[in-house]
C-alpha cells in the first residue's frame, strides 16, 4: 500500500511540474532547447489571430497546396487576425517582428 501511495505521489508531482515549466520546444537534431517563439497563432474556428509582445511587420500565409491566401504588409501592430474564407484544412504562416526575423508555422483549422 505504502509503494502505490509513494507513486501515486510522484506522478502527481512530475505532472505539477510539467504544467509549471515554461513552454519550450525540444529539437532533438542538436540536443538542445530552443526558446520559445515569440508570437502565438490562435484559431477559433476559421477565425485567425496572430499575437506578439513585439510588432508584428508582414504576414503571409499559404495553403497546403501551396497558393498564397494572405500577403499583409506594415501591420505595424502587436495582433493581426483574418478569416479563413476558403475550404482547405492547413495552412503556412510566414511572420516577419519589427526586429526583422521571420518564422513559419504550419497550422490547421476545422
Amino acid at each position: 500500500m505504502m509503494k502505490h501511495h509513494l507513486w501515486a505521489t510522484l506522478l502527481s508531482l512530475s505532472l505539477f511540474v510539467s504544467l509549471i515549466a515554461p513552454a519550450q520546444s525540444y529539437n532533438s537534431d542538436k540536443n538542445e532547447i530552443a526558446a520559445p517563439k515569440p508570437y502565438k497563432i490562435l484559431t477559433n474556428g476559421k477565425r485567425i489571430t496572430v499575437q506578439s509582445k513585439q510588432n508584428i511587420k508582414t504576414v503571409f500565409v499559404w495553403t497546403a497546396n501551396g497558393h498564397r491566401f494572405i500577403e499583409q504588409k506594415e501591420i505595424n501592430s502587436n495582433s493581426y487576425s483574418f478569416n479563413i474564407t476558403i475550404a482547405e484544412k492547413f495552412f503556412f504562416a510566414r511572420i516577419e517582428l519589427e526586429d526583422g526575423k521571420m518564422y513559419s508555422q504550419k497550422f490547421g483549422v476545422q
